[in-house]
């Protein structure tokens, strides 16, 4: 697997699965109904922030990262990262390999800690990938996401030091 920046030329490889994800409601924050061009520019950071694709050895986008700044100013020190793997590759590995990139592109770009401000915590399989790579969850906005099946569910706040 190939991790590399990601280019507008993605987009189109990208789009399908960040849709889907997006509209079904159950794992990001997000509008559901963001449109092609809005999710584009939600997703595909400028610098100093960064948008990186994972391949296969054929090309193929398994999934995305998106890295940034968590807050500026006093607290621009900490990083954050949203992940998007395609369904279709999921448990291949892919999720683990872009959350270890963004921490390694975060601790070579000076940030003392990475935090996840919104893990929704149905999102199982994402909160023990994150706890396996040393993340622990602060805190839990209780019913801070309303998930489309489950109702009002809790909002962890994950952190790890670098």
């Amino acid at each position: 697997m190939l991790i590399r920046d990601a280019t507008p030329g993605d987009w189109p490889s990208i789009w399908p699965f960040f849709h889907a994800i997006v509209a079904a409601g159950e794992t990001f924050t997000f509008p559901t109904d963001l449109t092609r061009d809005q999710g584009r520019d939600w997703w595909l950071l400028p610098a100093p922030d960064r948008t990186v694709v994972a391949q296969d050895d054929a090309g193929v986008v398994l999934g995305t990262a998106k890295m940034n700044r968590n807050h500026s100013g006093n607290a621009s020190h900490i990083a954050s990262a949203s992940y998007m793997v395609d369904p279709a590759h999921a448990g291949q590995g892919v999720g683990r390999a872009l959350c270890e990139h963004t921490m390694e592109w975060a601790r070579t770009a000076g940030y003392r800690a990475m935090q996840f401000n919104a893990v929704v915590e149905t999102n199982v399989r994402a909160t023990k990938l994150y706890q396996s790579l040393g993340f622990d969850v602060l805190g839990t906005i209780p019913e801070g996401f309303r998930h489309p099946t489950r109702g009002y569910v809790g909002l962890h706040i994950m952190h790890r030091a670098l």
